[in-house]
């Protein structure tokens, strides 16, 4: 299969699809790379080295994706590339459809198959391809926060974990899952007092299990997240339904009770955000005030470290790659369950619920689609 990787567009996104490594891999199973030229510099990887491992170095985005039977990116395709995307061809990436109508739209009209990482579901019920950039940006979260407390940064002044004499700060997290779990990791270890809550019990008592004694839990329900949320210098959203919006559970008039100069960093703005108040910003202009409260909403936050980032994914991206590279899409879809869940447009066919749901349209069934 010729797979492509073209360099990435976002603002501020400095990381890349496929390490060279990756590349080498492969070319050794037999398939062709080609790699839009410069498209890993962001994340610390040289042209050089990715044709040393057998990858050919393609001068513009539009080459790339003209030759690829496979496109393999990080983030969602933007206005300018849906053009380039052709009938039938596999886009692997990030596309957080329940979040963008105008992206839904022109993946359908395309119709080729998009398969997106962060539905791609193990029969644990895991999402493997989102785990990594979920830890990344859980421990992010608490990084940017802390920053956004200070006052040079319109925050409240106030340092975390305190200093003795002074009481640390208190930390909201909403969502005990993965990005909820290494955000209270950073939290705790800096000293703050943290609660972290959610809605299935067995996961709180695991919570509780592994926690250091600064975190408490909670279960997630209206009352007890206005509670936490009115004594928190920072709340972390971390909710996530897969391949569907996040549902607003931190309202504006809950801000009304939260001291000025109080943070929100919402994790779950990719998928719409669990904040009412909530909307997308970039690394270059990341926050913004509403009712005095200063809003973080980076939507690709593991962005802002590419090195790390780019190498977590490619570690779990590529063996679904190689699998779909082997296979091709039709069979990989009918026969690996994880990777069928990942399909979220085919054909110009919603084949993922969450997604028809978020506008409303017709779903079919993926075997529908394939048959």
């Amino acid at each position: 299969m010729r797979i492509g990787v073209p360099k990435e567009i976002k603002a501020n996104e400095n990381r890349v699809a496929l390490v060279p490594g990756g590349a080498e891999l492969l070319a050794q199973h037999g398939h062709q790379v080609f790699i839009e030229k410069n498209a890993g510099l962001g994340s610390g990887f040289a042209d050089a080295e990715y044709v040393k491992a057998g990858a050919k170095i393609l001068n513009t985005q539009a080459e790339v994706y003209g030759q690829a039977e496979m496109i393999m990116k990080v983030k969602e395709p933007l206005a300018s590339e849906y053009p380039l995307i052709r009938k039938d061809q596999i886009v692997f990436t990030y596309f957080h459809f329940a979040a963008s109508q105008e992206l839904t739209e022109a993946i359908i009209k395309s119709k080729c198959v998009a398969i997106a990482y962060e539905t791609v579901q193990a029969a644990d019920g895991s999402l493997p391809l989102l785990v990594p950039m979920s830890e990344v940006a859980g421990r992010m979260s608490i990084q940017a926060g802390a920053r956004c407390l200070e006052k040079t940064h319109g925050g409240v002044g106030v340092l975390l974990g305190g200093v003795p004499g002074v009481q640390p700060a208190n930390v909201a997290i909403i969502g005990g899952g993965v990005v909820g779990i290494n955000a209270a990791k950073i939290a705790a270890g800096l000293g703050a007092r943290v609660q972290i809550l959610d809605i299935n019990l067995d996961r709180l008592r695991y919570l509780d299990d592994v926690m250091p004694k600064n975190v408490q839990t909670l279960m997630s329900n209206p009352e007890n997240i206005r509670q936490a949320v009115s004594k928190a210098a920072l709340v972390v959203g971390a909710v996530l339904i897969p391949g569907a919006r996040a549902p607003h559970l931190v309202t504006r008039d809950m801000l009304k009770l939260m001291k000025p100069g109080s943070v929100i960093v919402d994790v779950a703005v990719d998928q719409g955000g669990c904040v009412e108040t909530i909307h997308p910003t970039t690394h270059e202009n990341p926050t913004f005030e509403v009712d005095g409260i200063v809003h973080y909403g980076v939507a690709n936050m593991p962005g802002a470290v590419p090195m790390t980032s780019t190498i977590a994914l490619t570690n779990a991206t590529l063996p679904f790659a190689i699998e779909i590279a082997r296979h091709g899409y039709p069979q990989c879809l009918k026969k690996n369950m994880a990777l069928a869940l990942g399909a979220n447009i085919v054909h110009g066919k919603v084949t993922y619920k969450g997604v028809a749901d978020a506008f409303h349209l017709p779903y079919v069934p993926l075997e529908q689609v394939l048959a």
